[in-house]
């Protein structure tokens, strides 16, 4: 069965860092297409970004350039998204998905003072 757990999220501070893990099963992380998207309170889904096989293929918003990383570790089989210099405008819940539908809980992040 294909699964998807997000983790990591919480409450931090303007300026602080988070990263959001997103364990897979019933399907290999290193082989699909991972994408990140979110959904701020009130808003429709934001696209954060992708990485494709190739790493070399990562892809980031605009809004999270230079801030945010997605990684993965194939031995564990996880997606990872290390987010720096959090912003309040970050606030929202973070959702790791397969390309072609298969979507993993979402994290909620709130970032605040």
């Amino acid at each position: 069965e294909v699964h998807l757990v997000n983790s990591g999220g919480g409450l931090v501070q303007p300026g602080g860092s988070l990263r959001l893990s997103c364990l897979a099963s019933g399907f290999t992380v290193s082989t699909s297409a991972m994408i990140w998207v979110r959904q701020a309170p009130g808003e429709g889904l934001e696209w954060v970004g992708s990485m494709y096989p190739d790493i070399r293929d990562t892809y980031y918003a605009d809004s999270v350039k230079g801030r945010f990383t997605i990684s993965r570790d194939n031995a564990k089989n996880t997606l990872y998204l290390q987010m720096n210099s959090l912003k309040s405008e970050d606030t929202a819940e973070y959702y790791c998905l397969k390309k072609g539908g298969i979507w993993g809980q979402g994290a909620p992040v709130t970032v605040s003072s």
